[in-house]
């Protein structure tokens, strides 16, 4: 078995749905003593995966909040809309994150799907997936080039800009842009081309590996090193219990808190979640993120550090 055992990070992304600040400042908080690697949330507008008529807070001020009560994870949406912003604009707003943060910012993108929160504010949402994973590869474009050159100019179908500065610059000299996605022809390829880290989210090992030989070989193409890019993995809602009665009791409140709650939980031992999460360390995942939805656990929280990333490997 290969040794992992100095290469393993975690990570969770906290929902910012059906929550309020303090909870999701305290698990932050909890996240951060434990020794957490890094610390995502959402970017959307309306609740997914449950109820879309509830409560949620807008991502960025989320991690803004969470780099003044944190000092060790990075700090990243997991993933930005691309439909909702100016590209130029989200660089503009990562760089005040890195500062804010003390150099932990992460540029999570990728290229939104959810059309309900789109039309109810007024957002374009393009033709179809295939039009915004093209709005997706011109934007990351021009973000690289303000992130790494300091300035930039687009002229793409759909974003423009001339000669537009990021001063000042992040306090990272590399401050890394994440992709999230797993199609084939054009996310792997901007991830590729463009990308230092690249997230894909509840596939099996098997589909996982296809995915990542996919990447790989765009990673050829374009004449890179495909170790330059970090594989995460999303892992989904996650409980850890060892006793059944406790397991189902702490489902069934995030299923309440949730309503409508519509992806299955990741549950079971710490014993369980190792393998689980063993079968992707294998074949190159080295980064595990778990989702923490409301109420957010601490018991889960905890044992995923103490017990599940030490016997990872």
């Amino acid at each position: 078995m290969t040794d992992l055992s100095n290469s393993v990070r975690i990570g969770t992304l906290v929902w910012n749905q059906y929550t309020d600040w303090p909870s999701m400042r305290a698990i932050g908080e909890r996240a951060d003593a434990l020794g957490y690697d890094s610390l995502w949330t959402w970017d959307h507008l309306y609740p997914i995966l449950a109820d879309p008529e509830g409560p949620f807070f807008e991502g960025y001020t989320i991690l803004a909040g969470w780099s003044q009560h944190t000092a060790g994870p990075t700090l990243g949406l997991m993933v930005g809309a691309n439909t909702f912003r100016n590209p130029a604009l989200v660089v503009k707003q990562v760089t005040a994150l890195d500062h804010l943060s003390g150099g932990r910012a992460v540029l999570g993108i990728g290229a939104a799907w959810f059309e309900t929160e789109h039309t109810a504010f007024g957002l374009e949402f393009g033709s179809g997936f295939g039009e915004r994973l093209d709005w997706l590869d011109e934007s990351v474009e021009l973000m690289a080039g303000m992130l790494r050159d300091g300035v930039a100019t687009a002229r793409g179908e759909h974003y423009h800009a001339v000669e537009v500065r990021n001063d000042p610059a992040p306090l990272q000299s590399r401050l890394p842009i994440l992709i999230g996605g797993g199609g084939e022809k054009k996310t792997l390829r901007t991830t590729a081309r463009l990308a230092d880290a690249w997230n894909i989210a509840q596939v099996t090992p098997e589909q996982a590996a296809h995915k990542m030989g996919v990447l790989d070989r765009w990673c050829e193409e374009f004449g890179r090193d495909p170790d330059e890019i970090e594989r995460t993995m999303s892992l989904g809602p996650m409980v850890i219990r060892d006793d059944p009665a406790e397991l189902q009791a702490a489902i069934a409140r995030i299923e309440a808190t949730n309503p409508a709650l519509n992806r299955e939980i990741l549950a079971g031992s710490a014993e369980a979640i190792t393998e689980h999460c063993r079968a992707y360390a294998e074949i190159g995942f080295h980064h595990f993120i778990y989702h923490s939805p409301a109420p957010h656990d601490d018991e889960t929280l905890e044992r995923f550090a103490t017990e599940v990333r030490p016997a990872i490997a």
